[in-house]
């Protein structure tokens, strides 16, 4: 995901910038700077029980290395107690997802930022 400066100002002012790692980034046609996010943690919190669908990799899908991950997860819960206090992270086998906290989220929006499309997990 690439994020603007204004996002790094947001992590630092929420003091989480410790979870993730900004890698600088140049974009054609935008001279302002940006970065890719790097969320630091993976967390195993997807709450497969609550989930409306979960399909995972198996051998026949010859990716090895990711056998018993997720292949689809339609609706997705997570189990809030397995997530911690952690601000910003990926679940574990479902990394496609970024997921954040409502402190994050809140100040993503008053801070104007578009891009992002939340949903409550």
């Amino acid at each position: 995901m690439v994020v603007s400066s204004r996002f790094v100002s947001v992590c630092e002012r929420l003091g989480i910038q410790d979870e993730v790692q900004f890698i600088p980034v140049r974009i054609e046609e935008h001279p302002e700077p940006y970065f890719i996010l790097n969320p630091l943690r993976i967390i195993k919190c997807i709450d497969e029980a609550r989930c409306e669908e979960v399909r995972f990799l198996e051998p026949r899908h010859e990716e090895p290395l990711r056998v018993g991950h997720y292949r689809n997860v339609v609706g997705m819960k997570v189990d809030p107690e397995k997530i911690g206090d952690a601000s910003i992270f990926r679940p574990w086998g479902w990394q496609g997802t970024l997921i954040v906290s409502e402190r994050v989220k809140q100040a993503i929006e008053d801070e104007g930022l578009l891009g992002p499309k939340f949903m409550e997990v």
